[in-house]
């Protein structure tokens, strides 16, 4: 994943989406001065480095989709996104009974951490998923692996096979469309985590007078073991190897942690008293070439198949060297059993696309130059002389520039001015009011990207209920005649179909008072914006702002709800054509065109327009544009209906409210709306607990050494706290952002927390005795309260930076049509007719401060880089001995030393 350095204080985030085999892949690292909170300050961190992959597949029945873009950022502290698409398998092994068919599922995996699962496809060898999986890397990783499973009802699910992508390949497959052959599962190659080992060579003379040397073999501690059947309970066997050397020695069991503490000590002969008389040792004459210290990690099992093999190492003693003396740390590694090669394809295959990049993000005020010539793109006259803007006419894709620049404005606060200036210029450029802001402009993807984000919690509070009526439910809606089964009826199916987008509309249309503030400036500028300009068209006000948030932001919703978190997975293909036809009509409903029918090609959709044929339709939208494009502000706290918004089963700790209960673990089904947060003994059944938002003091997470338990956070209450257990990092993450985000405007919200639990009469973290003693850790604070975003302003400005570098024969070219603009005003020579210029002179200033800026930060990285190659230590806690991306890195350390000397 890293081929540089962490410190102890770097942290790691995860966030996720999903949809078909695409994965998106991004990681990255932030080291920060002193350790960081999940917000960072500015000016605390040093240097980072961030990594991003992605798999895309477009799913079936897609028509409306566009496709979701890549996020992209830097981060020196550590950091991971991930975006992957499971779309299909093929050639499956079949079942060897009479029915040969699978029910397959696929999971992801970080090592052996699932943090995803697809949706079971039921009897199929060649099973199509169609869904994609995104998150934010909370940890580092080894591997990126995907697992297909066989669903038993009876027994446990078998697994068929897996794919398992090293770290440090992921490049290799950067962008590119692979299919992967499925390789066996072996819980002797499944290894995870590392140990750190301290090896001393020590002269001991007996009591006969011979001197004979003894290996003082320390195993200290392991980090990040793999959890096994939900436990993990550790011990280290240590053996010498060598001829006629077989013994083993073991140390305690370590109960109930993956990160156990061992510190023991074993003690092996290495020089035999007969046979050396010598009082001056010799390495060479043992012959320790032949000799090798083995450290194997087990999981003590109470079942009867045995321990759990972990992984281990093996030290050849040569490292020893003249001092006598190893300290290091050991990626533990899987055990060579000798099994039997699997020919390719044998199990099948995985189609995956992988998106993979790094960024390396240093502290605030290396960027600030940057920053401040971005961030002043908005009062640049003309606008199309900005940096923002240079930055969009220079990228390939408008998307990978407005992802980052939507980002940094909405972190700094400044993207409705941004977004208003460069909307107000496409504007002008534009011709025909029925054209307006139809292309894929710079404009177009600024504002899709800010509605993706500002809006996610607006598009489930508004939509959501509805479509999971309709996923379940099954109804059919097919109106095509020729697609109709024998057993339906037409026009049974086109009522329940109109049934639901009347739903749909209303639930629209009623829905302004909620629709996030910072949308609501970005509409009234383009009212305002085109209304200006096309004084004749009186429906222009309406179409500028119903092109966005009808076409391309309610419309798309509906059509792959799973894109935009409303459903865990992708609809089945019944359900999705029937949420397309849903969406085609309320996009056609929200256009106000002229000629309704004239927008359907087909002619059962013409026909079944005509129910929706009424002016109320037309003034309802009118309606609901007026109010979502107005200048005013409403109150967001207006009553709304419960909406579920998450659910799940996790383990909580019961919370002492009874005096003398018991205060164990229970599995609790978990249940969070935009009103409460319950727990239940199963889904379905009465809530134990009811919390209400209001009451959500603060969310963070616990400290693992609270209860040995990994993935804990808390839920803070008035008078006490919840202390949770989340099934992996990525859940645990998952939660933590949604009630972080629902209980962002509590007036009572605390500003510091115990990152430990209370046990024994004292908190862990402070050692107060009092349990309601104010806490000692500043909590991880939000952005305003309109739109709170995870966001680091110096990770988005590096990601600009990167594209700037990359492109910077075109920041010259663009120079050049400067200059030939301002010596030459004829015709538009060819070359440089791909660039838009309204200002030479003001253009040329603003890339000659572009491109000193970038190359400021060429230097500073070039130079960060080699004094980083110097101060590595290889077996380091770090980088430990068998981390084949940082033996990469030094490579092309030297390498690079090498053509610099």
């Amino acid at each position: 994943m890293l081929a540089f350095e962490r410190s102890d204080s770097a942290r790691v985030r995860g966030s996720q989406t999903v949809r078909g085999i695409d994965v998106r892949w991004e990681e990255s690292v932030k080291e920060s001065v002193r350790p960081a909170p999940k917000r960072e300050r500015p000016g605390l961190r040093a240097w980072r480095s961030k990594k991003k992959t992605a798999v895309k597949k477009q799913p079936a029945g897609s028509e409306l989709v566009e496709e979701e873009p890549g996020r992209v950022g830097g981060g020196v502290q550590e950091w991971g996104r991930d975006k992957r698409r499971l779309g299909e398998a093929k050639n499956i092994a079949p079942y060897p009974g009479p029915n040969k068919m699978r029910d397959c599922y696929c999971t992801v995996n970080l090592d052996q951490e699932e943090v995803f699962r697809t949706k079971i496809i039921e009897k199929s060898l060649c099973p199509f998923y169609g869904e994609d999986f995104y998150c934010e890397i909370p940890r580092s990783f080894r591997h990126l692996c995907f697992y297909i499973f066989d669903r038993d009802v009876f027994r446990r699910d078998s697994s068929i096979g897996k794919v398992a992508v090293k770290k440090e390949d992921l490049t290799k497959y950067h962008g590119k469309d692979t299919w992967f052959p499925l390789q066996p599962v072996s819980a002797d190659s499944e290894v995870q985590g590392k140990v750190h080992l301290e090896l001393r060579l020590s002269e001991v003379i007996t009591d006969s007078g011979v001197v004979c040397h003894k290996l003082a073999t320390r195993v200290l501690e392991c980090q990040d073991l793999p959890i096994v059947n939900g436990q993990c309970d550790p011990y280290a066997a240590v053996s010498l190897l060598g001829p006629s050397r077989s013994e083993a020695k073991k140390t305690k069991v370590k109960r109930k942690t993956n990160n156990p503490q061992f510190d023991e000590v074993f003690y092996f002969e290495v020089t035999r008293p007969l046979s050396y008389t010598k009082r001056q040792f010799d390495v060479e004459e043992e012959d320790v070439d032949k000799l090798a210290l083995r450290v194997d990690l087990w999981n003590a099992s109470n079942l009867k198949f045995g321990d759990e093999f972990l992984g281990g190492v093996r030290v050849p003693l040569k490292v020893l060297g003249q001092a006598g003396v190893h300290d290091a740390w050991y990626f533990l590694q899987p055990r060579d059993n000798g099994s039997k090669s699997v020919k390719a394809d044998e199990l099948g295959s995985l189609r995956l696309n992988i998106v993979y990049t790094e960024d390396h993000v240093f502290s605030s005020e290396r960027y600030n130059p940057l920053t401040e010539l971005l961030l002043h793109s908005a009062h640049v006259e003309p606008v199309s002389a900005s940096a923002a803007h240079v930055l969009g006419e220079v990228c390939r894709e408008k998307q990978e520039a407005a992802v980052p620049l939507v980002h940094l404005f909405l972190h700094y606060g400044k993207i409705v001015p941004f977004v208003s200036a460069i909307a107000s210029a496409e504007v002008n450029r534009t011709q025909d009011p029925n054209t307006i802001f139809r292309g894929n402009s710079l404009t177009s993807k600024c504002i899709d990207e800010t509605m993706k984000l500002a809006g996610m919690h607006y598009l489930q509070v508004t939509l959501k209920p509805i479509i999971d009526e309709i996923c379940t439910e099954h109804k059919p809606c097919e109106i095509d005649p020729v697609k109709l089964k024998e057993s339906e009826n037409l026009e049974t199916n086109r009522e329940n179909l109109r049934q639901y987008v009347d739903r749909i509309f209303n639930v629209i249309t009623t829905s302004g008072v909620r629709c996030p503030t910072v949308m609501c400036d970005i509409f009234f500028s383009l009212r305002e914006s085109a209304a200006t300009r096309f004084q004749v068209d009186q429906d222009v006000r309406y179409t500028a702002v119903s092109s966005f948030i009808f076409l391309r932001f309610f419309a798309p919703a509906i059509l792959s709800p799973n894109l935009f978190q409303l459903r865990p997975h992708h609809p089945d293909p019944c359900t999705s054509r029937t949420l397309t036809l849903i969406s085609k009509t309320i996009q056609t409903l929200g256009s106000l065109a002229k000629s309704k029918s004239a927008n359907f090609k087909e002619n059962y959709m013409a026909v079944f327009y005509e129910y929706f044929n009424e002016q109320k339709y037309a003034d309802a939208v009118k309606n609901f544009l007026d109010l979502i494009s107005s200048s005013g502000r409403w109150d967001q706290k207006s009553i709304e209906t419960p909406i579920m918004l998450k659910e799940g089963f996790m383990i909580k700790r019961a919370q002492g409210r009874n005096r003398f209960g018991m205060k164990n673990f229970k599995k609790r089904w978990f249940r969070l709306t935009n009103h409460e947060f319950t727990y239940h003994k199963t889904k379905g059944e009465a809530a134990l607990c009811s919390i209400p938002i209001e009451n959500i003091l603060a969310v963070e997470r616990l400290e693992e050494e609270s209860f040995k338990m990994k993935n804990m956070f808390q839920v803070i209450q008035p008078e006490r706290a919840l202390y949770i257990q989340a099934n992996n990092c990525v859940e645990a993450r998952d939660w933590i952002d949604i009630l972080t985000k629902v209980s962002q405007c509590n007036r009572k919200r605390l500003s510091t927390y115990h990152p430990s639990a209370y046990l024994s009469g004292h908190w862990l973290c402070c050692k107060q005795s009092v349990d309601c003693a104010p806490g000692c850790t500043p909590c991880t604070g939000g952005l305003p309260a309109n739109i709170q975003l995870d966001i680091d302003g110096d990770r988005e400005t590096e990601r600009i930076y990167s594209l700037f570098s990359t492109y910077m024969s075109k920041l010259v070219k663009m120079q050049e049509a400067c200059g030939s603009k301002s010596v030459y005003d004829g015709p538009e020579q060819e070359e440089y007719s791909s660039f838009v210029i309204d200002d030479p002179q003001q253009t040329y200033k603003t890339l000659k401060q572009i491109i000193s800026a970038v190359q400021t930060l060429e230097q500073q990285h070039a130079q960060y880089k080699r004094d980083k190659f110097r101060k590595t230590k290889y077996g380091s806690q770090e980088h430990p001995i068998g981390d084949k991306s940082f033996q990469c890195y030094i490579r092309q350390q030297s390498e690079s030393s090498t053509y610099s000397i």
